[in-house]
């Protein structure tokens, strides 16, 4: 076959594209500094005429500690742009960990912004790696060299993504060009994406490299406004009056947002298109963000998954619904997005469960968007592997007749007690529907009898006072006996840096009878 039949997929090449179609349009926005395309596209050539200069060449990692900004974009095209692999650091990460992620992933460039000057300049010493100071980073891409563009094959490694850790040592996750490319397009057709686009950055950059979106707001041709920390006066600022179209965060996030003291009902007419995932957001917070005019679609994915690979996809049909239905139906997890494989739903044997949404297995994935494996560990891409070509996802859910998936509960986190299951989805779910609920989260704790029995840690409204036989006498008119928790903690819920509460942190403090 001819090879002008045939071009290698590269996220790399939407900026190029972006900077031709729309030179003079805003590309970025960082505070009060902005470029357009043209602009950012010299910026992304600079840096890497840069990373030449400093040594790195096709399949050198160059690590990034680095806040939602300008910089972390311009790390994202012009690192997979120059052939070399882009490493995010979580930056809530502790020290040792960081320093793992930095030895483990063989990073010789790392890149900070100015937020994280301390922390970097303790890694680089530990390290070795060579560090890009925040005031070094400008007067590099003055003086940078323009350097021509390497071969790319689609499959060869773009970044490593490393997972949060909180169970172990962090694994490296392994994406590829072809994988970010076509996950990047599917982002931009499901949140609908187009040149008049402006995408706020309340999600982290450094997670699943922003869900692809870093490359998919380029793609659009839309603009980039990046969001320092994560303020929820000013993320309602942006909203009220600053134009934005499009966001993307965890449910606690949205939670933060709906729950702010500057939350008010955008104008009418006028609505913000909001994609979540990373945790299971409960149908009461999204019928309270409709009320507000964010109209949330719910994603579902991994580290693994290069974030989202499945979309909870509409139906018009659901229109009709009462309020309360579409609630329930918009928390599902859904289907594959455009460019992934259906989704399976398997038993222990790796058997697909009866699409009944009742059976409940195990979520398992493969196609374009699932990871190469994770880096230096096959023993843990063994583990997660099932028939050699499936993703284990650790994941329990249903699969409903219409071919929807439904989530139940992780698989670490199902509560046996007296020999019946308990998912903790399903009572947090009904615990957060009492009016004085933010957010809930439950565990199971030792019990001599019953093996386990569920505690609920809660977080109340501000002013409220909690009353625990209320919302037990809340949760027996809607679940059964036995799902309701033994004990309730009034309290806020420890978070990882991507908004997923912490529940083995919870566990061990029922273990302790906190």
């Amino acid at each position: 076959m001819a090879s002008f039949t045939f071009d290698p997929l590269t996220p790399a090449g939407f900026l190029r594209r972006s900077a031709a179609a729309f030179p003079g349009r805003v590309a970025v926005v960082d505070g009060s500094r902005w470029w357009t395309y043209r602009e950012f596209a010299g910026r992304c050539d600079a840096l890497r005429g840069a990373l030449a200069g400093l040594g790195v060449g096709p399949g050198d990692r160059v690590a990034a500690l680095c806040v939602n900004s300008h910089v972390m974009l311009e790390m994202h095209h012009a690192v997979p742009a120059h052939g070399a692999v882009l490493v995010p650091v979580n930056v809530r990460l502790a020290p040792d960990e960081m320093a793992y992620v930095i030895e483990h992933s063989g990073a010789r460039v790392l890149v900070a912004t100015a937020e994280f000057a301390g922390p970097a300049r303790e890694l680089a010493g530990r390290t070795g790696v060579r560090l890009v100071e925040p005031d070094e980073y400008e007067s590099l891409l003055a003086a940078a060299h323009r350097v021509d563009p390497p071969e790319i094959d689609e499959r060869q490694l773009l970044a490593i993504n490393y997972t949060s850790g909180t169970t172990g040592r962090p694994k490296g996750v392994m994406y590829h060009h072809r994988g970010a490319f076509l996950q990047a397009v599917a982002m931009c057709y499901h949140a609908r994406l187009g040149p008049d686009a402006r995408y706020l950055w309340t999600l982290p950059m450094f997670h699943c490299d922003g869900w692809s979106f870093t490359w998919a707001v380029t793609a659009a041709g839309g603009t980039h406004v990046c969001l320092r920390r994560v303020d929820v006066d000013e993320i309602w600022q942006r909203l009220t009056a600053g134009g934005i179209t499009h966001l993307s965060a965890a449910p606690t996030v949205l939670t933060m947002i709906a729950e702010a003291g500057a939350a008010v009902p955008l104008p009418e007419g006028r609505t913000v298109h909001v994609d979540t995932g990373g945790a299971q957001p409960s149908p009461t917070l999204l019928a309270r963000l409709d009320r507000l005019g964010l109209r949330v679609t719910h994603l579902y994915g991994l580290t693994e998954t290069f974030g989202p690979i499945a979309i909870n996809e509409w139906q018009g049909d659901w229109d009709a619904e009462p309020d309360e239905v579409r609630a329930r139906l918009r928390a599902r997890q859904g289907i594959g997005n455009i460019i992934a494989s259906p989704l399976r739903v398997v038993d222990p044997d790796g058997r697909d469960v009866l699409a009944d949404g009742e059976t409940i297995g195990e979520i398992a994935v493969r196609g374009n968007d699932v990871m190469l494996g994770y880096y230096r560990d096959e023993a843990a891409t063994e583990a997660v592997t099932v028939d050699g070509r499936w993703l284990l996802t650790g994941d329990l859910a249903v699969m409903h007749p219409d071919g929807y998936v439904e989530i139940r509960d992780r698989r670490k986190d199902i509560i046996i007690s007296g020999g019946e299951n308990i998912a903790s989805v399903e009572v947090e779910q009904a615990l957060d529907s009492h009016p004085d609920v933010v957010e809930s989260a439950v565990v199971g704790r030792p019990d001599p009898r019953w093996g386990e029995v569920p505690v609920a840690y809660v977080h109340l409204r501000a002013g409220v006072a909690g009353d625990p036989a209320d919302l037990a006498a809340h949760l027996r008119a809607r679940l059964a006996g036995f799902k309701v928790p033994r004990s309730f903690v009034f309290t806020e819920l420890p978070k990882t840096s991507t908004g997923k509460v912490q529940k083995n942190v919870l566990r061990a403090r029922s273990d302790q009878g906190q």
